[in-house]
């Protein structure tokens, strides 16, 4: 059944890869977002929200009512403060501004509001074993912590106002028009250069766009979805090496991978003042996705090999 679906972030990497799908399952998309950047082609309406949505209440037009809202935009960084200030400033998007949505949401009519979290509001790192829904949560940083604040406050508005709340952790997305250290990872097989990744052989859980496009659908339309908390994942967990490798292949590059010991990365990280980037490249962070699967019946469209595919295949004809 078609429905009116408002998503945050419309004209972001997700959101631009959920509008689509939503569009072609015949839904109508009300793209809300904080500037006038391009969303997805068929998305006729867009609403200015402002900064942490501090205009939503206002820019929601009276006439327009949804069935659903899936609320993807957040602050993701804030560049060179770790401080407690920086906290507050997550605070701000993540937390107070997540409430403003789902508040003008509601008395827009929403039933349903699907709030795309973070492995992050759990963990940073892996716990020698993959992260369960019923975990108990310990995030690493700024970032996380709003996440879990934001993931609280609203399973709270939600008793309080009969809003269906259905919450998604996804670990790092990557995908056709991805960006950041993934984009980066790319350029750099794709240029040739020696990487010293060989020998880590830390699984980290992934997620294809198109796949958490397709869960989305999914928690907007289920049943059994409100009230749920779902990690997802592509379902196979593959090591840094393994990635990179698969990334050569599907660039039609040599992979050139140097097997430098991970002691010697950590310290190389250390001594460089970048541990957190050499933590997170060589750690391991795998999710329990089965949940979802027990749940909703979910499974993801595409493989992880797929996915990587159509991600390697943007940028040959992007770069």
């Amino acid at each position: 059944m078609s429905q009116v679906v408002a998503v945050t972030g419309a004209n972001g990497f997700v959101g631009r890869a959920l509008s689509r799908l939503l569009l072609s399952q015949g839904h109508r998309v009300v793209g809300l977002v904080r500037s006038g950047h391009d969303v997805a082609e068929g998305i006729q309406e867009k609403v200015f929200v402002g900064d942490d949505f501090g205009r939503i209440e206002a820019a929601w037009p009276q006439r327009l009512r949804c069935g659903g809202v899936v609320h993807l935009a957040a602050r993701v960084h804030v560049v060179g403060d770790a401080s407690q200030q920086s906290l507050s400033v997550y605070r701000s998007t993540n937390v107070s501004g997540t409430l403003r949505v789902a508040k003008a949401a509601r008395r827009a009519g929403a039933q349903r509001f699907v709030f795309v979290s973070s492995i992050k509001a759990v963990a940073e790192k892996g716990r020698g074993q993959p992260i369960k829904e019923s975990d108990l949560p310990e995030p690493g940083d700024a970032y996380g912590i709003s996440k879990l604040e934001a993931e609280r406050a609203l399973l709270e508005y939600g008793r309080e106002s009969g809003l269906e709340v259905v919450i998604v952790r996804p670990p790092l997305v990557y995908g056709p028009g991805v960006k950041a250290n993934f984009l980066s990872l790319m350029r750099a097989i794709a240029n040739r250069v020696p990487l010293p990744l060989g020998a880590v052989g830390a699984r980290r859980s992934l997620l294809f766009v198109d796949n958490l496009a397709d869960a989305l659908m999914h928690c907007l339309s289920h049943p059994l979805a409100p009230g749920q908390t779902f990690h997802v994942a592509d379902g196979v967990d593959l090591t840094v090496a393994e990635l990179a490798r698969a990334l050569a292949d599907e660039l039609q590059v040599p992979a050139r991978l140097w097997s430098v010991p991970v002691p010697w990365l950590r310290l190389a990280g250390s001594l460089t003042g970048r541990s957190d980037q050499v933590d997170r490249l060589v750690g391991e962070l795998r999710l329990d996705s089965s949940h979802i699967r027990e749940v909703l019946g979910w499974s993801a469209p595409c493989t992880v090999r797929e996915g990587l595919h159509k991600t390697a295949a943007w940028y040959r004809s992007a770069h």
